[in-house]
């Protein structure tokens, strides 16, 4: 078990790595073409000597600047994805802001009480949407609709929405760890993560 949940969490953070590292590429690419042909075009009628070596340059780059019309729809999935692992990742490494000011006030058995009823709430919300996310992904599948700007690549519309059910059934499970622990006595709240606290820290460190 534990060989698995460090499996998922090295999968999560390569997800992450991945989705980021390709929205950066894909959007530096776009636009260093949409913005190179230009010069060379005003270098071709600068100096019409070496006309044929810049003009086929400034023809090529405009060429494929106008044909990465999939650049922007293809960021959006890298987007949607780096979303969707990215708040499974954060409810494992308490990534998320919570607002448990008056929480934190109840002793600890209270708080754990109030965790309690808060993970149930997130599980039921994470089982909800994955399911609503599903019901809409099997239309999609069955409309065989083409994605935008990719559908000359082969990917339709459901393969896109595949991210939103897989990233709320990992939203999900992550709940059912906490939950799980809250059960056991193993924490007090859902691990989510103190700004306040974090910013004092902070402070300190800086007046050290």
């Amino acid at each position: 078990m534990q060989a698995f949940n460090l499996l998922w969490g090295k999968l999560e953070e390569f997800m992450i790595t991945l989705s980021l590292a390709l929205m950066t590429l894909i959007t530096f690419v776009y636009v260093l073409f949409n913005n190179l042909y230009a010069p060379f075009f005003d270098l071709a009628d600068a100096y019409p000597s070496l006309e044929n070596i810049f003009l086929p340059i400034a023809t090529f780059c405009m060429t494929i600047a106008q044909e990465m019309t999939w650049s922007v729809a293809l960021t959006k999935l890298f987007f949607a994805m780096l979303i969707f692992f990215g708040a499974s990742y954060g409810v494992r490494t308490a990534g998320h802001i919570g607002i448990d000011v008056i929480v934190k006030k109840f002793s600890t058995p209270i708080q754990r009480q109030i965790s309690i009823i808060a993970c149930l709430a997130c599980l039921i919300y994470a089982a909800l949407i994955a399911y609503a996310s599903s019901q809409w992904v099997s239309a999609m599948l069955q409309a065989n609709i083409g994605a935008e700007d990719l559908q000359h690549f082969g990917i339709k519309l459901w393969h896109i929405g595949l991210i939103m059910p897989i990233g709320f059934l990992m939203i999900l499970m992550r709940f059912v760890e906490i939950f799980i622990r809250l059960l056991k006595g193993q924490q007090n709240g859902l691990g989510l993560a103190d700004e306040a606290k974090d910013a004092i820290k902070l402070q300190e460190t800086e007046i050290h």
